[in-house]
């Protein structure tokens, strides 16, 4: 699943290459601006239904907002043939940049799920319980968003810190790539496929 603002084309090359590593994939499209988490988690179960409810296993890839939709789908309905997860730069602990479009009353920007993405007590990501499946996170330390960089503690990769992607006890590598196109790096595809396939990731190569 994509993320905010996107579309089902920005996670192509990575569908492609899960294809050409034997998997059956659907890319999901959803209008991330036009509904709320659990509207798109309800357009994520319809998809499952619809394609995979004769899988003898089910894996979920999603980038930024999709990966909270990931999560929200499997916290109320999760398939009985539920493999692994792999969340992509996903804003776990929430996005300073969500909360900065809230206090310059721009939030509707980014529709109601992205409203809800600050990193506050009441937004989506805290409203979410602790993942009970074998799940693994790839997070980018690679800016090129100053404005979102500035807005952000540590390391990140211009629209969300790499601590506030981490959720206790799951595996998370750092890739030196930006938010928008984490999902297109070769290595991050590899790092993805070896998880799926052993519930691990490789390790991260020297920067050179």
């Amino acid at each position: 699943m994509h993320g905010l603002g996107r579309t089902r084309a920005s996670m192509a090359l990575l569908a492609e290459r899960l294809e050409w590593a034997g998997y059956d994939v659907a890319n999901v499209d959803y209008d991330s601006r036009g509904g709320t988490l659990a509207e798109h988690a309800e357009t994520l179960a319809a998809e499952v239904s619809a394609c995979c409810a004769a899988a003898p296993r089910v894996h979920f890839v999603g980038h930024s907002l999709g990966g909270l939709v990931i999560r929200r789908y499997l916290a109320d309905t999760p398939p009985e043939s539920l493999g692994r997860v792999v969340l992509l730069a996903p804003p776990n602990q929430g996005s300073e940049v969500a909360d900065w479009f809230r206090e310059q009353e721009l939030g509707h920007l980014l529709g109601p799920a992205g409203m809800g993405l600050g990193t506050g007590e009441t937004g989506i990501p805290a409203s979410l319980p602790p993942p009970e499946y074998e799940v693994g996170i790839i997070a980018g330390n690679r800016s090129f968003n100053p404005i979102g960089s500035a807005l952000i503690p540590g390391p990140d990769d211009g629209m969300v810190g790499v601590d506030n992607t981490r959720i206790e006890d799951v595996p998370l590598i750092v890739v030196p790539r930006s938010h928008t196109f984490l999902m297109n790096d070769r290595f991050t595809t590899e790092a993805v496929i070896v998880f799926l396939r052993r519930g691990t990731f490789p390790p991260v190569p020297a920067p050179e």
